[in-house]
């Protein structure tokens, strides 16, 4: 299927590795230009590499998305190379496992910074240019956490669920604007990923991070127009809500 995204520029977050780089790579096989950041500069320049290997044109920046000032400085990168912002997809590395009865205020803020508050800011600094353009796609990779939360991951389930009920109403407002605007979370559960190693994960429960990096090119191509506000997991059934 064609998306409709060839030469749309899609900026993508902690996309060095893992799921953020196999939504970047998804994307750039169908023809976006893509912009890459991440805090590893020879992780980032080796997907950089990689990308532009599958005929995209590719910018690379180096940025932490626990700093306050990355998601206007990558926008304004995104915009001053290519004129346009037209896709984005906000990932970052989650937090440490925890308790949720262990937890301090420190931790807390932490993970909200990175896990919650850097989304929110990408969102905010892209959508002048999404609007100028009357379309845009906002795709925020969270964790199916946002639906069950997951024993262990105490920081994670709490800035994942609040970055859902974010998006969720964020979304409605974009709607009711009717900008041609979609905002939505892909959601994944246990994926083949460094982090999930980290976590120790294993073995055949765990989902290819390219299947799930072309839901969320899915999510952001011009068949996708009518899902706003969605949560899609993408979990291999694990979750257990209806």
């Amino acid at each position: 299927m064609d998306l409709g995204i060839r030469g749309k520029v899609a900026l993508v977050t902690a996309a060095s590795r893992g799921l953020g780089r196999a939504s970047a790579e998804a994307l750039a096989e169908d023809g976006a230009r893509i912009v890459l950041c991440a805090r590893n500069e020879e992780a980032l320049r080796d997907a950089e590499q990689a990308i532009t290997g599958l005929g995209a044109e590719v910018l690379a920046i180096v940025a932490d998305m626990a700093d306050p000032t990355a998601p206007d400085r990558l926008v304004e990168a995104t915009v001053e190379r290519f004129g346009r912002l037209d896709i984005v997809v906000a990932n970052a590395g989650g937090p440490p496992p925890a308790s949720a009865l262990e937890l301090d205020d420190d931790a807390i803020r932490a993970a909200v910074e990175v896990n919650l508050l850097s989304a929110v800011r990408l969102v905010r600094a892209a959508l002048p240019h999404m609007r100028a353009g009357g379309w845009g796609r906002l795709c925020c990779i969270s964790s199916y956490s946002v639906v069950q939360p997951i024993p262990g991951l105490a920081l994670s389930n709490t800035a994942r669920s609040g970055l859902r009920a974010w998006a969720k109403t964020g979304a409605a407002d974009l709607a009711a604007e009717g900008a041609g605007i979609t905002l939505n979370l892909v959601c994944p559960g246990p994926h083949a990923t460094e982090r999930m190693r980290q976590l120790g994960g294993s073995g055949a429960t765990m989902g290819d991070p390219a299947d799930f990096g072309r839901v969320v090119a899915f999510m952001c191509s011009a068949h996708a127009g009518f899902v706003n506000g969605a949560t899609i997991v993408v979990d291999g059934g694990a979750t257990l809500a209806l």
